[in-house]
């Protein structure tokens, strides 16, 4: 039986990125408190606030076993407060969250994840992030390059990355995570490359390495598909250059002794994001806080994502569910290999066909054949060449 993952959404920040597409924005730090203290008492009336919702807290349907088996045993492993910029709030809200997990849950933390911007880091905040169970650190890098911090709307600059790390060390964290994004405006190959040698030389336990997604959900985006020149949007660069860019970053981390273990992350070994492996393994985890989503294996729920109207669900003793769906077969099939997929280790193609009744093998040979995925017996991966490119493979397979 695998444990619980827990994720708790703080959606707040100092200001808006300009590729932002989340439900994410700035407020006064007066509503910090209210907000903290809502996310608590969601956690500990978590039960009766999803059963009261329709939510199946107690079962879940195994796919392979056809049958129930408990959604979420009581043994929580994980945690990981993300937002937004959850390195805001006072370190005692913080500690207050994770005091009502281990009030409600029989908790025995393995890693316990705090998302933070660069310009955040105090000493005294680090001392008390680890004091209350914070151990891992997930740094908003971005890029090195002040020119490209600026036109993407980031608070911090380069400086402030070298400032906080070592306030970070001397307080003894000793598993940091570092984002960059390849494709941010005004970023060309000298300048990618300056951000990933001087990440290296800062040497984090992981890495994460996303591309510029370009949609009508961010500022940015949109601008670039109106054809318009707010944001720097005209030097953005393009889709084949981002491309390129990531594989200077597969070659460079291999070089520093990262290990690829998905699509978009790295790590040092040991030190693999082990919330995040549950997402891409399909484990049950909870949500909380505005916005916040959960699964059990056979429901998927939100929260409403206005944090006002979240606290003030959660403070009238009602639920704060905003969207509810049952995953069906054909959607669990979809996820297992989708994600499946996105880890570098692959699917067990054999068991992926006796669970969902499905017949892969014609289609997984012609995609070996074409060099697009590796076989190993009855495990198939993503060929290393065409990470960059793997929805074409996914959907070929599911068609």
């Amino acid at each position: 039986m695998t444990n619980l993952g827990i994720y708790i959404q703080v959606p707040f920040c100092q200001t808006k990125c300009t590729y932002c597409n989340f439900h994410t924005g700035a407020v006064s730090p007066g509503r910090f408190r209210p907000y903290g203290d809502a996310v608590g008492r969601e956690i500990k009336n978590c039960r009766e606030l999803l059963q009261s919702a329709g939510v199946q807290l107690l079962r879940r349907f195994n796919w392979e076993s056809l049958g129930y088996e408990s959604a979420f045993p009581g043994l929580v492993d994980t945690v990981y407060i993300g937002g937004g910029t959850p390195s805001l709030l006072e370190p005692e809200l913080l500690t207050s969250m994770l005091q009502a997990l281990g009030q409600t849950f029989s908790c025995s933390f393995e890693e316990v994840t705090l998302e933070a911007d660069p310009e955040t880091i105090e000493r005294e905040k680090a001392d008390r992030w680890l004091a209350s169970g914070i151990d891992r650190v997930s740094f908003g890098t971005q890029s090195f390059v002040d020119e490209e911090l600026k036109a993407a709307g980031r608070m911090h600059r380069r400086a402030d990355i070298y400032r906080a790390v070592p306030i970070l060390r001397e307080a003894g964290v000793r598993n940091i995570s570092f984002d960059l994004i390849a494709g941010l405006p005004k970023q060309t190959v000298t300048t990618w490359r300056q951000s990933l040698d001087e990440l290296v030389n800062l040497s984090p336990e992981h890495v994460s390495i996303y591309m510029m997604e370009i949609d009508e959900g961010s500022r940015l985006g949109l601008e670039v598909l109106q054809g318009g020149a707010r944001y720097s949007a005209r030097d953005v660069p393009a889709e084949e250059q981002m491309a390129e860019f990531y594989e200077t970053g597969q070659g460079i981390l291999k070089d520093a002794g990262y290990m690829q273990y998905e699509i978009s992350n790295w790590a040092k070994p040991g030190y693999e994001s082990l919330h995040n492996l549950k997402y891409w393994r399909r484990e049950p985890y909870l949500g909380f806080g505005a916005g916040a989503h959960s699964f059990s294996g056979t429901q998927r729920w939100a929260n409403r994502h206005d944090a006002a109207a979240y606290v003030a669900a959660i403070s009238a003793g009602q639920s704060a569910l905003e969207s509810m769906e049952v995953v069906t077969r054909a959607q669990a099939l979809e996820e297992e290999i989708f994600l499946g997929l996105r880890q570098l280790r692959g699917i067990n193609l054999e068991r992926i066909q006796r669970d969902y009744g499905v017949d892969l093998q014609e289609k997984a040979g012609r995609l070996a054949s074409s060099g697009m995925i590796e076989r190993d017996g009855e495990k198939i991966r993503l060929a290393p060449g065409k990470l960059s490119i793997s929805n074409e493979v996914i959907v070929e397979l599911l068609r």
